[in-house]
């Protein structure tokens, strides 16, 4: 009697499926804005934390380099460290969302919807 069904029995799996995949992807976001990384330029006189998300949240300067004759140094370094942590956030999100898939059996190189 219900023969003709069957195909809504693998709907209701995919769906299922996919709430799932929707409620790792929510845990991995939360997990990746708690996750910190830290960025460093000048030999580490300038150090930057941003979060795997790629949110900067603080800044370290040496005081040492806090001469006015110096400010284009300074600034350069400062945004260097950022780009630093940025990119190390990245990797990391990349990382993350990487560990996240293979144990979820999808396919290496396939990329989540981030």
């Amino acid at each position: 009697m219900l023969k003709g069904l069957g195909g809504l029995g693998d709907m209701a799996k995919m769906m299922k499926a996919a709430t799932e995949m929707q409620g790792k992807l929510a845990e991995m976001q939360e997990d990746l804005a708690r996750i910190v990384v830290v960025g460093e330029a000048g030999a580490g006189l300038v150090r930057a934390r941003a979060t795997a998300k790629g949110e900067v949240t603080g800044l370290d300067i040496d005081p040492s380099i806090l001469v006015a004759s110096e400010k284009e140094v300074v600034e350069d370094l400062i945004l260097a460290a950022i780009h630093d942590a940025q990119l190390k956030a990245k990797a990391r999100s990349e990382q993350e969302m990487s560990r996240l898939a293979e144990a979820m059996g999808i396919p290496p190189g396939m990329k989540l919807p981030f």
